[in-house]
């Protein structure tokens, strides 16, 4: 997600390690920068401190195709969006009407889903990012209503 609203996702089988996460950026995050008609200069990335994340080979990645990344504490996940935009996807699929009756049906109706969040809900979370690290400061690392 970013402020051009919701970028390309990818369904993930299994376990995500650090050689499929760097596919998935060199796949669909670029190719969302492209659709999007914007170029890495145009973004910095946000991401937290996971192992997949951190490790040497992702960080050449980033390096490699002049990717700015957003420093990221060592534990905060009170600063995360996605997980706001993870719990605006849950809440949607839940006002759909019928169970969800197996793997495959969740991920298309998580497709769905997707492809309805309004950029201007992204656009508000991107908003509140100055306010998230202030509150985070002030908490000194702790709790925040975020």
């Amino acid at each position: 997600m970013g402020s051009f609203g919701m970028g390309k996702y990818c369904k993930i089988d299994g376990r995500m390690d650090g050689e499929l996460y760097r596919e998935i950026l060199k796949d669909e995050f670029m190719e969302t920068l492209s659709i999007c008609n914007l170029s890495v200069d145009d973004v910095i990335f946000q991401q937290d401190n996971d192992p997949k994340h951190t490790a040497k080979k992702t960080y050449e990645w980033f390096s490699d195709n002049n990717v700015e990344i957003l420093d990221w504490p060592a534990q905060s996940p009170d600063l995360n969006p996605i997980e706001h935009l993870w719990n605006e996807v849950d809440r949607c699929l839940r006002q759909l009407s019928g169970n969800i009756t197996s793997a495959d049906d969740l991920w298309n109706k998580i497709q769905l889903v997707w492809n309805e969040i309004d950029i201007d809900f992204c656009l508000k979370l991107i908003d509140t990012m100055p306010q998230r690290v202030k509150d985070v400061l002030k908490a000194g690392g702790g709790y925040t209503k975020w």
